[in-house]
C-alpha cells in the first residue's frame, strides 16, 4: 500500500505534528492510516499493549489514526542516558547500551528490523505516513542511515521536505539541502512545504517561488502557525507550559538533565485553575509554589547530582517547611527517598547516592525493567488510574505502608506521614479525569469542565482542518506510493 515520508530541514521543524495532522486528515477521508518513524531519539516513551516501548510522538500519531500504539510504529528508539551514550530499543525491547561513537557500527544491523516493521504496517493499512529524524542534509551521517534518506531509498518511499520559517533562513534551508544531497537521494524528494508561518502567508509568495525555481521541487503550500499545538502532548519538556497561563495554584516541574516521560504534565497544563512552570537549570524554585513535581529520569543518580548542582535540594526543603507539597514520579519518586543504590551499575557506574530524604524509602536498581500498562486505584480518593510503568529499580521502606495507589490489591508508591510528600511509579496518572479532579481538589483547585481526552481529540481535528485548509492535501496524498 502507499507510503509518504515527511522529512525536515532540521530538528524540531514540526515533523511530528505534520504527521499527526496528515494522518487524522487522511483518516477522515476514509483511509486506514498508520504512522511510522524508523528511528527516534527520546526519553519520552509510551508503553504498547504488548509490553514494548516506542516514542511518545508515535503514540500521539497512533491516536490520530484511531489506533493503539504498536512497537512496529517506531522500531528503533534511542534513549539517551548520558551525553555520550544511549539505550537502544529495537522493536520495543532493549537491545544494547552503546556510546554514541559506537552506534554507527550497530546501525547497519538495524535496517532489517526497520524494514520488517514497516512492511508489516504497509501490508495492513491503506496508507503509512513516515516521519524522518533530524535532517537529510546531515550527509556526514548518510552511511548506514536508517532514519532519513537511507530508509526512503531502501523502502522506496517518496519524501516531502518541511522547513520551519519561524527560525528564519528557510530558503537557504531548502536550497542548501538539495545542494548537498547525493543525486539518488535528491531524486526521492517529491516536493516541499513551509511550516510555522506567522502572519499572512501571501507575504512569502516570492520566497516560495524562489525555492521552486532553485530546486525544481513541487510546493505543497505554506502552513500558518497552529496556535493550539501546545494542547497536544509535548515532544519537548519546555513546550508543556507554552499556553502562557499565569494564574491559580502554582505547579512547578523540575527540568532534569535526563527528564523522561514528561508528558505526565500535559493534562495539568490545560487546567484553567493552574499555572504550570517547567523550571530550567539555574532557576530557583519559587517561594509561592503550591506543588513541586520531580519527574521521571533516565539516570536517577545522575539527575540527583544535577538537581543538587542547581540548589533545588535546598529549595525543596524550604518548600516543604512552608507547607508545600511534592510529588515524585518514577525516577523522581526514587530521588525523594533516603538512598539510591546501583550495585551492578545498571544506570552507569556502580555505587550509591544519597537521596533527598523526603520519604522514608530506599531504592535498589535491578537489571530487569518493568514495562507494563496498569490499572490502579488511588488510595485516598478511590479514583481509578489507567497508567503505565516504565522503570528499573525496587523501592521499599516505612512510608510504603501509606501507599499512593493499589494495583490488583498490591500497594504501590509511598506517602509521608503528613501526607504532603508523595511518590509513585505510575506514569500517565493525570490523563484520567476523575483522578485529576480529586488530586486537584486536595490542592484547593476545581478541575476544568473538559475531558482531557476530548480536548486532545478536538485539537487533532482542528489540526487536520488547519492542514486541509492551507496545504495541497490531495497533492500530498497523490505522491504517496
Amino acid at each position: 500500500m502507499p507510503a509518504l515520508m515527511i522529512q525536515g530541514t532540521g530538528s524540531n521543524v514540526g515533523k511530528s505534528m505534520l504527521v499527526a495532522g496528515l494522518a487524522r486528515a487522511a483518516r477522515r477521508q476514509g483511509l486506514s492510516v498508520a504512522p511510522f518513524k524508523p528511528q527516534n531519539m527520546s526519553n519520552n516513551a509510551a508503553v504498547t499493549a504488548d509490553g514494548g516501548e516506542i516514542g511518545r510522538a508515535q503514540a500521539l500519531q497512533a491516536l490520530a489514526c484511531g489506533l493503539e500504539p504498536m512497537t512496529d510504529m517506531n522500531p528503533v528508539l534511542l534513549k539517551p542516558e548520558t551525553d555520550v551514550g544511549s539505550h537502544v530499543v529495537v522493536q520495543g525491547r532493549h537491545r544494547a547500551t552503546v556510546a554514541a561513537r559506537d552506534y554507527a557500527a550497530l546501525k547497519p544491523s538495524l535496517m532489517a528490523p526497520v524494514l520488517n516493521s514497516f512492511n508489516r504496517l504497509r501490508s495492513a493499512y491503506d496508507l503509512v505516513i513516515v516521519e524522518g529524524a533530524g535532517s537529510p542534509a546531515e550527509i556526514n551521517l548518510r552511511a548506514g542511515d536508517i532514519a532519513n534518506m537511507g530508509f526512503a531509498v531502501a523502502a522506496d518511499v517518496p519524501v516531502v521536505l518541511s522547513g520551519d520559517i519561524d527560525r528564519g533562513g528557510v530558503i537557504a534551508q531548502m536550497v542548501g539541502t538539495q545542494a548537498v544531497l547525493p543525486p539518488g537521494d535528491a531524486a526521492m524528494v517529491a516536493g516541499f512545504l513551509i511550516n510555522k508561518f506567522r502572519g499572512d502567508p501571501r507575504l512569502f509568495d516570492d520566497g516560495y517561488a524562489l525555492i521552486e525555481q532553485h530546486t525544481g521541487w513541487r510546493g505543497f503550500g505554506v502552513l500558518p502557525w497552529f496556535g493550539d499545538a501546545w494542547k497536544l502532548p509535548a515532544e519537548d519538556a519546555l513546550d508543556i507550559a507554552a499556553g502562557g497561563r499565569d494564574r491559580g495554584r502554582k505547579v512547578v516541574c523540575l527540568c532534569l538533565s535526563r527528564i523522561a516521560n514528561f508528558d505526565d504534565l500535559d493534562p495539568l497544563a490545560l487546567e484553567p485553575g493552574l499555572s504550570v512552570t517547567m523550571l530550567r537549570a539555574g532557576q530557583p524554585i519559587p517561594g509561592d509554589a503550591d506543588l513541586v513535581i520531580v519527574p521521571g529520569s533516565k539516570s536517577t543518580r545522575g539527575d540527583l547530582a544535577f538537581l543538587r548542582a542547581q540548589g533545588w535540594d535546598i529549595d525543596l526543603l524550604a518548600h516543604v517547611r512552608r507547607g508545600g507539597r511534592v510529588l515524585g514520579i518514577c525516577g523522581g519518586y526514587q530521588m525523594l527517598g533516603q538512598v539510591v543504590t546501583d550495585p551492578l551499575g545498571v544506570e552507569g557506574v556502580a555505587g550509591e547516592t544519597p537521596g533527598l530524604g523526603l520519604l522514608d524509602v530506599r531504592t535498589r536498581m535491578e537489571p530487569e525493567k518493568r514495562l507494563t500498562r496498569v490499572q490502579a486505584e488511588h488510595v485516598s480518593s478511590g479514583q481509578m488510574i489507567d497508567g503505565y510503568e516504565i522503570h528499573i529499580g525496587r523501592t521499599e521502606g516505612a512510608d510504603c505502608d501509606r501507599p499512593f495507589a493499589r494495583i490488583n490489591g498490591t500497594d504501590e508508591g509511598a506517602i509521608s506521614a503528613d501526607g504532603r510528600i508523595m511518590g509513585s511509579y505510575l506514569h500517565g496518572m493525570f490523563r484520567d479525569d476523575g483522578f485529576r479532579a480529586a488530586f486537584l481538589n486536595d490542592l484547593g483547585v476545581a478541575a476544568g469542565p473538559q475531558s482531557y481526552g476530548d480536548a486532545v481529540e478536538a485539537t487533532l481535528d482542528a489540526l487536520a482542518d488547519h492542514l486541509t485548509q492551507h496545504l495541497d492535501l490531495p497533492g500530498l496524498l497523490s505522491v504517496a506510493r
